[in-house]
């Protein structure tokens, strides 16, 4: 749910709001410095203003759980589409899922540790 939330974004300022915050609440602070990142760098006004949209597909999740916290790899595609053209991108990401109590904001009860994009490089353009 962290990557479909952080990832599924459509160009209004409440949408995009709304899911970054309901993924910030299954990780640690690497998770809030990403977005920080990508906010300074005018990346969601850049949605908005270009009126794209950003979905997620994962393709797979590899989990390690012979160690403690219990390492990840999250193999996904991502969709950037714009009004003339769709963009798809191979997104890998890594971290590390620690056990916390469930609640309303984390109902499968892991926080994303060290989370980081590994890759997020585009793959092919389509004109529409």
């Amino acid at each position: 749910m962290f990557h479909f939330d952080f990832f599924n974004l459509d160009p209004d300022d409440k949408v995009i709001t709304a899911n970054i915050t309901k993924a910030l609440y299954l990780a640690d602070n690497s998770a809030e410095k990403i977005y920080s990142d990508l906010k300074e760098q005018d990346y969601y006004s850049d949605l908005i203003s270009a009126n794209m949209s950003q979905q997620l597909t994962i393709d797979s999740i590899a989990i390690d759980v012979n160690q403690y916290p219990y390492y990840f790899h999250c193999y996904a595609k991502e969709k950037l589409i714009r009004s003339t053209s769709i963009v798809t991108r191979d997104l890998i990401t890594e971290g590390y899922l620690r056990n916390v109590a469930r609640s309303d904001n984390n109902p499968h009860g892991f926080l994303i540790e060290r989370w980081n994009i590994l890759e997020n490089k585009d793959l092919k353009t389509e004109n529409r």
